[in-house]
């Protein structure tokens, strides 16, 4: 298809909405509110439900009820906002409920900045909510990649019966750039499956919305659920490996801050430095083996780069550096942006060893 410029939120809602995304409810704020408004319209067009509600605590229970009947269900906010639906993730995730969770980032703690920031790594890979459960986090560094990776969420929702989540920011969602669209997924004709949940309200196979488990059947679930999440480190790790067969200077950094660590590299690169640079796609399972198969003879440091103070993707990367060589950090948080030229100065000084 042609390509078309797009806001990201825009193109984002346009994405969900071809990959079979029929229900959506959320509540406005900054800075993904274009998401909703585009889908409020749009949803309708193609016969499906918008609902706006009273506030996000609302919001994610109805996406609650909305998957328990097989239909692909979805939500988005920012920061504050994913901290409130964080019960009702959490009780997706208890009911093996598929949905996708947009989580377009501002800065914090609390309300904080509208302004973008990377400051939800720890909640998004951590604690999405209470009771330790896991999800995919996807992390697009482009339009067009977050346009692709919405049309592989469903398959990883449906599959997993797990919440995806998609862990963007405020630069992505409100940016413009050129973008193709897939064609329209061909949905069946009732969503309803042989775990779900009947429009009629029908109980299948004896299944309840919100199941109270004994500790033996629960402990049992989480057992599965821990041996998903192994697969998932197997199968589901995506990464962008950039100049690294011969690097000396290793930077890791996702979402629109890679972005700005490329430029960084391709200038150091054209001055003899040899660096590359690590980009985690999936923050969760995080690109463990890329880090692994470093040669530490080689490589004289790591250095993080993100929009967040402390740096909250360091703890990850040195987990799997055990030592091997030290590990750097730098960035901005609260809504200020990373610039190439900070950045790149920055860089030459970890580099240089001034830092």
């Amino acid at each position: 298809m042609a390509k078309q410029f797009m806001k990201g939120n825009e193109a984002l809602g346009e994405a969900a909405v071809r990959a079979g995304v029929r229900f959506f409810s959320g509540y406005p704020i900054t800075p993904q509110s274009e998401l909703p408004e585009y889908l409020s319209w749009r949803l309708d067009e193609v016969g499906g439900t918008f609902v706006q509600g009273e506030s996000e605590v609302a919001a994610i229970n109805m996406v609650y009820g909305a998957a328990a009947t097989g239909v692909l269900a979805m939500t988005g906010s920012s920061s504050p906002g994913i901290s409130l639906k964080s019960e009702g993730i959490s009780y997706l995730a208890a009911c093996n409920l598929p949905a996708i969770i947009v989580n377009m980032q501002r800065g914090g703690p609390g309300l904080g900045s509208i302004q973008p920031a990377q400051q939800d790594y720890w909640q998004a890979t951590k604690a999405s909510g209470h009771g330790g459960f896991k999800m995919i986090v996807l992390a697009p560094n482009t339009i067009q990649e977050a346009v692709d990776l919405m049309q592989i969420a469903p398959d990883l929702a449906y599959r997993d019966r797990n919440p995806v989540l998609f862990l963007m920011d405020g630069c992505l969602g409100t940016m413009y750039e050129e973008v193709e669209l897939p064609e329209f997924r061909e949905l069946p004709e009732s969503p309803c499956t042989s775990w779900s949940i009947g429009y009629n309200g029908e109980q299948r196979n004896g299944r309840l919305l919100t199941p109270i488990l004994p500790e033996p059947g629960l402990e049992k679930k989480n057992i599965s659920d821990w041996a998903r999440v192994k697969r998932w480190e197997e199968e589901d790790v995506r990464v962008e490996e950039y100049l690294v067969e011969d690097a000396e200077w290793i930077i890791v950094s996702y979402g629109i801050s890679s972005r700005v660590a490329k430029e960084c590299i391709n200038r150091l690169r054209e001055e003899g430095v040899k660096i590359g640079m690590i980009r985690p796609i999936t923050l969760f399972p995080f690109p463990k083996k890329s880090i692994d198969r470093l040669d530490y003879s080689r490589v004289k440091g790591i250095i993080d780069i993100e929009m967040s103070i402390p740096s909250q993707m360091r703890e990850d990367i040195e987990l799997q550096v055990a030592r091997r060589c030290p590990v750097y950090e730098y960035g901005r948080s609260g809504g200020i942006l990373l610039d190439d030229e900070t950045t790149l100065e920055n860089i030459k000084k970890i580099i240089g060893g001034e830092q």
